[in-house]
């Protein structure tokens, strides 16, 4: 299992949400983000990556301008799901293109031209019935 991380760039931590294993929503006194382990980074895309800051063992997203790639990549990926008390989810996932295509114009083209892989939900296998 993965801990939360003890510190951030952003600060001491107040809280840590756990957004799926290994992503941490990090909330600090004056700022946050969020923070993927080292060990999972791979389910990011290489232009993910690349925005990403080290600290430690964790790729750091900043909530303002960075945060909105890993929501959108687990979403894409079905790893997160929005939050139940978001009630307009349509609207939050807008916001979330919103914030890349302004603030990570390379990231979203790199997304739109086919580069950020989005691998495709793999069916159930099939069981063996003899």
């Amino acid at each position: 299992m993965f801990s939360p991380p003890k510190d951030s760039p952003w600060g001491a931590i107040d809280y840590c949400d756990t957004l799926c294993p290994g992503v941490f929503h990090i909330y600090t006194p004056d700022h946050g983000g969020t923070m993927v382990a080292k060990e999972i980074e791979e389910f990011l895309s290489p232009a993910a990556r690349k925005v990403g800051q080290r600290k430690n063992n964790y790729l750091c997203y900043e909530k303002d301008t960075e945060e909105a790639i890993v929501l959108r990549e687990l979403l894409d990926k079905k790893l997160w799901d929005i939050p139940y008390w978001i009630k307009n989810t349509a609207a939050f996932e807008e916001h979330i293109n919103s914030t890349l295509r302004e603030y990570q114009p390379h990231y979203w083209q790199s997304r739109e031209n086919g580069r950020v892989h989005v691998p495709p939900v793999l069916p159930a296998p099939a069981r063996d019935e003899r």
